[in-house]
C-alpha cells in the first residue's frame, strides 16, 4: 500500500507547482478585492445583514457536510444575539448550536489572536457539550489518545480510506502545526488557509469534529487574508456542493510525497466558486435593504415583518395562509388579515395558479 504523506521524512515541507495555481490564485485575489470594494460601499446594517446571512450559511453547511442538520433560524438567531444585531423574531437555540456558533465567531471575529492548543480544545468542547458524538462517548477538549481510521462499509467488510498519525505523535505534530500557523511568514494567507486545512486533516488530532475545526481554521485565515471579521462568502457551503471532489482530492493527495499542487488547485477553484456565489447573496442583501428603505414609513406589524424578512431571504416552498399562521403562531383569520393588508399596500400579490389554496409572493 502507498505510504501516507506523514510517513515521509520532513513531510510538512510541502511543495507545489506555482505555474499550475497562479491563474486561479490571481482570480481569487481579484474577486476578493472586488467583493470587499462593494461591501465597503454598503451601509452598516446592510453589512451586518450580509455577515449574518453568510455566517449562518457557513455554520449550517459545515455541519451538513458531516451529515448533521442544524436549524437555520436557531443558528441565525444565536449569531444575531452574539453580534448584537437586532433582527426581530429571535428564536431560542439549544446548547449544541450555541457551541458551534461560539467556535465559528471566535475563529472569524478574533482572527488576529494566536492559535493555541487551549483555544482549539475550547472549540472542541463547544462542539461536543455533552461529551458524546451521537451515541458514542468521545474524548472532548483534548487530543485523541486512540488510533484514528476513516472507514466505510459494513462490519467485517470495512474499507479503510485513511489512517491518521499515530496517537503518540499527535501532540508533537500539532506543536509543529501551531508554531507554523502563528508565524507571519512570506506566504499569502489564502494559500496558508489551503495548507492549514490539509495539514490539520492529515493529523486528525481529535476523536471527532476534525472537519468542522479544519473549516473554522480556513475561515480564520481567510479573515486574516482580508484583515476583517465580516464574512461575505461561505467556503463551507461551496465545499458541501463539491463534497465528492473534496474527498477524492484529499484521498489522493494524502498519499503524495509532499507535492500538494492538486489540493491547492482544488481549494482555490472551490474558493473562487464560493466568491462567485456571494455575488448572488449580495444581490439578495441589497434587495432586502432597498425594500425596507422603500417601506420605512409603511405601517407593518411584527408578524408581517417576520414573514417579509423570510420571503426576502428566500422562502422555501409556497407561501399560504396556513404557513403564515403556523410560523407566526397565530390563527388563520389573523394570518389572512395580515396578508390582505400587505396585498392592499402593494407589497404582496396572489400567484397565478390553478389550485384551491391561494399562494402569495412579493411584488418584484
Amino acid at each position: 500500500m502507498a505510504k501516507y504523506i506523514y510517513q515521509h521524512k520532513d513531510w510538512t515541507q510541502f511543495t507545489w507547482q506555482s505555474k499550475a495555481i497562479n491563474t486561479v490564485f490571481g482570480e481569487v485575489r481579484n474577486t476578493q478585492g472586488k467583493i470587499n470594494g462593494k461591501m465597503n460601499a454598503l451601509g452598516f446594517s446592510d453589512k451586518n445583514e450580509a455577515t449574518l446571512t453568510t455566517l449562518t450559511l457557513d455554520i449550517v453547511k459545515s455541519s451538513e457536510i458531516e451529515g448533521e442538520l442544524l436549524n437555520y433560524d436557531q443558528v441565525r438567531s444565536s449569531i444575531a444575539r452574539r453580534l448584537g444585531i437586532n433582527t426581530g423574531g429571535l428564536v431560542p437555540s439549544n446548547r449544541h448550536i450555541e457551541g458551534v456558533v461560539e467556535m465559528m465567531l471566535d475563529a472569524t471575529q478574533n482572527y488576529q489572536k494566536p492559535l493555541t492548543k487551549e483555544r482549539l480544545f475550547s472549540w472542541h468542547a463547544a462542539l461536543f457539550p455533552t461529551g458524546y458524538s451521537g451515541l458514542y462517548k468521545i474524548e472532548v477538549g483534548q487530543y485523541r489518545t486512540g488510533k484514528m481510521q476513516v472507514v466505510s462499509g459494513a462490519m467485517g467488510k470495512e474499507k479503510i480510506h485513511y489512517e491518521a498519525v499515530k496517537p503518540e505523535m499527535v501532540k508533537i505534530e500539532m506543536n509543529k502545526f501551531l508554531e507554523w500557523f502563528n508565524k507571519f511568514e512570506n506566504i499569502d494567507p489564502v494559500l496558508k488557509a489551503a495548507i492549514a486545512h490539509f495539514w490539520f486533516i492529515i493529523i486528525h488530532p481529535f476523536d471527532d469534529g476534525n472537519g468542522r475545526i479544519a473549516r473554522a481554521l480556513t475561515d480564520l485565515l481567510l479573515a486574516r487574508a482580508e484583515d476583517r471579521g465580516e464574512r461575505f462568502y461561505s467556503m463551507s457551503s461551496q465545499i458541501l456542493t463539491e463534497r465528492k471532489r473534496y474527498y477524492a482530492v484529499l484521498q489522493k493527495v494524502q498519499h503524495s510525497s509532499g507535492d500538494i499542487t492538486e489540493w491547492l488547485e482544488w481549494f482555490l477553484h472551490c474558493l473562487k466558486n464560493a466568491l462567485k456565489e456571494t455575488e448572488n447573496t449580495m444581490q439578495k442583501v441589497l434587495r432586502k435593504s432597498d425594500f425596507w428603505k422603500l417601506n420605512e414609513h409603511t405601517l407593518i406589524n411584527q408578524r408581517q415583518r417576520l414573514m417579509l424578512n423570510k420571503l426576502l431571504d428566500g422562502f422555501d416552498g409556497k407561501l399560504q395562509t396556513s404557513k403564515w399562521a403556523k410560523i407566526t403562531k397565530t390563527s388563520t383569520d389573523t394570518a389572512l388579515r395580515d396578508i390582505k393588508d400587505l396585498v392592499e399596500k402593494g407589497i404582496l400579490q396572489t400567484e397565478k395558479q390553478n389550485g384551491r389554496n391561494a399562494n402569495y409572493e412579493l411584488i418584484a
